[in-house]
């Protein structure tokens, strides 16, 4: 099953005003349970971190968490990456309308050669080193081009089932994303391969537990399907979200407040060692 062909649809029908591209935002941090926790950790960091900062957005995508990190503080200098060129290109038209563009920028970057010696306090990765093979290689980047006590965020799916792996339909048949090179990462894997570029201080939160990922049913892979099925989905699709939400919300709360043994997404902190 293929996400870009949706995304594209969707980026294209949020993109006729400034005004409907946040809005689509706005829905992404109220539908998408990984942003609960993103957000969350993004705002406990920024309170620790002051009112200055220098920040990646390694696989910036839309540009949603740019923006969200742009409104944590206004002195934060925002680079988001991202392989695909129509993307940089679109959020740095967009952010330019929002007159952010001289906050949040854009380029076209392979993170597998990407790094900037000691630039960025804060590195955000989210549902991007599923989709990269030479994973250790974007973690040595990283550190690289983090600052001393730099922090490191990662959302990815985890090795329970996360790029729904698990649900195949049979023999030879790809699970419900099937853009990853992996099927997730276990917590003792993740960790050893940050270990080994030098990051310390490593904490792994299993996220997307039992509520979570019947959320994760109802608001993405439920749509998707039905997207990918008739494009006429896409006028019921409001109506949809209208009755699924209020259980989704609830799901997600449960979700963010759990202390999950397992679950089919990893939330990962880490850190670079200050100098001695």
């Amino acid at each position: 099953m293929q996400y870009d062909p949706i995304k594209r649809s969707l980026g294209r029908v949020f993109n006729i005003t400034p005004g409907f591209r946040v809005l689509f935002y706005r829905l992404l941090n109220l539908l998408l349970l990984r942003s609960w926790y993103i957000r969350r950790e993004l705002k406990k960091w920024s309170g620790q971190q002051g009112p200055v900062a220098d920040i990646l957005d390694a696989g910036s995508g839309f540009g949603q968490y740019s923006w969200f990190m742009s409104r944590l503080g206004y002195d934060y200098r925002i680079l988001g990456v991202d392989v695909k060129e129509e993307q940089v290109e679109d959020c740095n038209r967009f952010f330019k309308l929002l007159g952010k563009g001289g906050q949040v920028n854009f380029r076209e970057a392979d993170l597998t050669r990407f790094k900037e010696d000691s630039a960025y306090d804060l590195i955000l990765s989210v549902d991007v080193m599923e989709h990269i093979e030479e994973d250790r290689k974007v973690f040595q980047n990283f550190f690289a081009s983090m600052v001393p006590g730099g922090m490191l965020l990662i959302s990815t799916p985890s090795d329970k089932g996360g790029s729904d792996a698990h649900d195949h339909g049979g023999e030879g048949i790809s699970g419900f994303i099937d853009e990853h090179v992996r099927d997730g990462y276990s917590p003792e894997d993740i960790s050893e391969k940050l270990k080994s570029v030098g990051f310390k201080d490593i904490d792994c939160l299993y996220s997307y537990g039992v509520p979570g990922h019947i959320s994760w049913k109802l608001t993405m892979k439920t749509p998707i399907l039905l997207l990918n099925k008739s494009k006429l989905f896409f006028i019921l699709l409001p109506l949809y979200y209208l009755l699924v939400w209020p259980i989704a919300y609830i799901l997600n709360l449960m979700d963010v407040k759990g202390n999950h043994k397992e679950g089919t997404g990893l939330l990962v902190k880490a850190f670079k060692p200050t100098a001695n």
